[in-house]
């Protein structure tokens, strides 16, 4: 374990009573309340410095609701200093209404509209890009969270949009259940190229076998990552709650320390802690 307070980018917390998540009502282990006091229970010996909030999909009408929500949880928890947040980006210029409201709100860091579930071209119809210069005008990094089959076309979506900040969640959700490696490789090398592009170390066991996975089926795509990202684009995320379908919080840590295993303390400290200050802001 890292022997500091470490940041967590990516955590979700969910008030099933007071905000709509459909998605998880498909996902029964899911389906409940998700508290910071059951967060805390989950992380056993690892010290969290920091932690930014992530978008849970709500409804649409939800979202403001849910930022205000995260915001009161921040005046009783000094850890929580930032919300990635969602917003409807596919609007084109519209987004801004939302985004004029969350900017009135210092915690908002980051915007994210999830990718994963669109259909193929979603991402380059010209009002979400134009949503996304948009988010980029305003000072938002943006979250990108999508499948692997959809880096052709995050590819060609952050070639259009040189000005904004991205973060790749989830190092772009590879198929290492079935061990496939390409295209994702080559793509992944393709979208680091781009310096405006971050990756979030986050969400990679529940791409595995939930139940059998093992280090070494998880080793050659985040070592990948680390290649060509290298350290001072590579972020840590616990992906908690949806990460307790695959493993234990600490289990998940001892998988980074793993990664980074032999690395400077400077670099570590990079991907734990430094990076997600710069690029996040917090």
């Amino acid at each position: 374990m890292p022997d500091f307070p470490i940041i967590d980018t990516h955590v979700h917390l969910a008030d099933i009573e007071h905000f709509n998540h459909p998605w998880m009502k498909s996902v029964p282990a899911l389906n409940q309340t998700w508290t910071l006091k059951d967060f805390d229970a989950d992380l056993d010996d690892v010290r969290i410095g920091k932690m930014l909030f992530m978008e849970v999909n709500c409804r649409a009408d939800d979202v403001i609701r849910e930022v205000a929500w995260v915001t009161s949880l921040a005046q009783r928890d000094s850890r929580l200093e930032g919300v990635i947040a969602k917003a409807p980006v596919e609007l084109g210029s519209r987004v801004v209404e939302t985004l004029q409201i969350y900017r009135e709100n210092p915690l908002v860091k980051a915007i994210r509209r999830l990718i994963q579930e669109e259909a193929e071209g979603f991402c380059l119809r010209p009002a979400f890009l134009e949503g996304l210069r948009q988010v980029g005008a305003c000072g938002y990094v943006f979250d990108i969270c999508i499948h692997h089959t959809q880096l052709g076309d995050t590819l060609e979506m952050v070639r259009r949009c040189p000005d904004v900040r991205f973060v790749l969640d989830h190092i772009g959700k590879p198929d290492i259940a079935t061990g496939v490696r390409e295209p994702w490789s080559t793509q992944i090398g393709e979208l680091a190229a781009m310096e405006n592009v971050a990756c979030k170390i986050s969400g990679v066991v529940t791409e595995a076998n939930h139940q059998q996975w093992t280090f070494n089926d998880l080793r050659p795509y985040l070592d990948r990552v680390v290649e060509v990202f290298g350290f001072d684009r590579l972020l840590f995320g616990g992906d908690w709650f949806v990460q307790t379908l695959a493993s234990t919080y600490p289990r998940w840590v001892e998988v980074v320390d793993r990664t980074l295993s032999g690395c400077s303390d400077e670099e570590i400290r990079k991907v734990y802690v430094t990076n997600a200050e710069t690029i996040y802001g917090i």
